[in-house]
């Protein structure tokens, strides 16, 4: 049975007066190239500018005030894969409280360096597991350990009236507005955001946006409460949640307008136009939003749109591959296992007549070590258009080579790319 909202007190704007001094008023951003784009006008709230370059900071920071002079005295723990950690790390140097941090072990090093940076000498990190949910249950069974107070990343009355001074800002710097786009991992923020709005404007539309590959708040909506995904993509790390929270699942359930799933590839095509045509450099989590107006485009034509850039801290280092997801998603990158015919000259055929004149080689490699010439090849090829996919398989029929689209084949796909 669904909680009963009206029993619920919420007050997020107390919550901005308690945390003002440590979290930053984010701004909201007109976005040109987005608001032609779709016909609408389009403002970016950027939560990648705020302090530890997440929203996270404001959930964190707001419960930890909570917390009583005992409390704090015993230190805190949390479990994060990155931008709650940072929270909560800036949070136990402000208040001079000890911290103990755990993360997921594939954890990306530029967010755990962020995190000690923030916490400077007031925080330890432990990494454990694979995923949050397997880290949150070391942490848990730690803070009980050693009496300290666990500090959930979204699961927690306090922690949701923080998040939801986002909408606070929202509403006090466009009236107006139409509808909400916002980003769910647990929950924190979908709740915090849509529960102030269903108080302050009930007319404002809440999209909820999950990653494709870890979409815990459709299953808990399919189940009738929070269930466990046996496997999640782990790629969208600030969203990667296999279970969200029972409060959350309780408020977004009931006050979120719909909850889209948003491929992985459309994340980084997102990613890479926001740094290109808009120098916004944001994590994968952060682009969720926005990514999800391409999916909206009929609904929000002629609205006053927000999208929450929910975090900013992407590691460099992932670049090469977010470019790589995004060609194969938009469809100019594709990869081949030819076994070329039993004929002299089959390769440079290969290049010469069945290749466009602008599509590019970027991979090859022999798949059998043995007698190559006769043995079957991994390639890969970028294409000028995704159009000319089409008459790319036409030209390999109508030469007699043999061949498997390695796309179409998830596993073989994993298995060898």
């Amino acid at each position: 049975m669904s909680l009963d909202l009206s029993t619920l007190t919420l007050d997020s704007v107390s919550a901005k007066e308690q945390i003002k001094d440590v979290v930053k008023r984010t701004p909201l951003q007109y976005n040109h190239h987005l608001s032609e784009k779709y016909g609408a006008e389009v403002y970016l709230k950027r939560e990648d500018l705020q302090v530890v370059r997440s929203y996270k900071l404001r959930g964190a920071f707001n419960k930890i005030c909570s917390l009583s002079a005992d409390e704090r005295a015993r230190g805190v723990v949390c479990a994060s894969a990155g931008n709650h950690a940072q929270g909560v790390s800036l949070s136990c140097k402000k208040l001079d409280i000890k911290g103990v941090i755990f993360m997921p072990g594939p954890t990306p090093r530029q967010k755990i360096t962020q995190t000690e940076m923030w916490g400077n000498g007031n925080i330890e990190i432990i990494l454990t597991g694979d995923t949050f949910d397997d880290c949150q249950k070391g942490a848990l069974e730690y803070a009980r350990e050693h009496g300290m107070t666990f500090i959930p990343p979204f699961d927690d009355p306090k922690v949701i009236e923080g998040q939801g001074t986002v909408a606070v800002e929202i509403l006090e710097d466009l009236p107006d507005v139409d509808a909400v786009f916002i980003p769910i991992g647990g929950g924190g923020l979908s709740s915090g955001v849509s529960y102030h709005l269903s108080k302050v404007a009930p007319q404002v539309k809440c999209y909820g946006v999950e990653p494709e590959g870890a979409p815990s708040m459709q299953a808990a909506m399919q189940h009738g409460g929070p269930i466990e995904l046996e496997h999640i993509n782990k790629f969208v790390d600030g969203a990667a949640v296999k279970k969200v929270g029972s409060l959350n699942y309780d408020i977004s359930s009931q006050l979120l307008t719909s909850i889209r799933s948003i491929p992985e590839g459309k994340i980084c095509t997102t990613i890479l136009e926001l740094y290109n045509k808009d120098a916004i450099v944001v994590e994968p989590a952060g682009a969720l939003s926005v990514a999800a107006l391409e999916f909206h485009k009929d609904q929000i034509k002629g609205k006053k749109v927000v999208c929450i850039i929910s975090g900013g801290n992407n590691d460099i280092d992932r670049m090469s591959e977010i470019k790589e997801l995004s060609l194969l998603y938009e469809g100019f990158k594709h990869y081949f296992i030819v076994r070329f015919p039993q004929r002299p000259g089959a390769l440079r055929l290969l290049v010469t007549e069945v290749l466009g004149p602008k599509d590019d080689i970027t991979r090859f490699e022999y798949i059998k070590k043995t007698e190559r010439e006769r043995g079957p090849a991994l390639i890969g090829v970028e294409l000028n258009h995704p159009n000319d996919y089409i008459t790319l398989l036409e030209r390999l029929k109508a030469y007699k080579f043999d061949f498997i689209e390695v796309n179409k084949d998830q596993t073989l796909f994993e298995y060898l790319v």
